[in-house]
């Protein structure tokens, strides 16, 4: 059984920098893919960053240049260094990781950007 925990959610206010964490534990034998999605009240859950097990990285366009995703594979950790956060950064953040090739995500952390 695979399970992801997230930490670091908050308020913060507009220009504000906040960092994510996601632990994977369980059965951990292959993870590849790891990331981050967000889901806004009334919208739909929308990709923020992925990172390859190579380290390759890709970002939504509206989070380039602000937002920093790396992973530590020797600690089956994900993080998220969102720097610049804006009142539309807010939303629900979903840690996500692909384990031999099985979709995990977990429980959400809320991040609320004030102006």
């Amino acid at each position: 059984q695979v399970q992801l925990v997230e930490s670091g959610g908050g308020l913060v206010q507009a220009g504000g920098s906040l960092r994510l964490s996601c632990g994977v534990s369980g059965s951990t034998s292959r993870i590849n893919t790891m990331g981050w999605y967000r889901q806004a009240p009334g919208n739909q859950r929308e990709l923020v960053a992925i990172v390859a097990r190579t380290g390759t990285t890709n970002y939504v366009d509206s989070v380039k240049g602000r937002f920093t995703i790396s992973r530590n594979n020797a600690k089956n950790t994900v993080y998220l260094q969102m720097n610049g956060l804006k009142p539309e950064d807010t939303a629900v953040y979903y840690c996500y990781a692909n384990v031999f090739f099985t979709d995990y995500w977990g429980q959400g952390t809320q991040v609320t950007v004030s102006s």
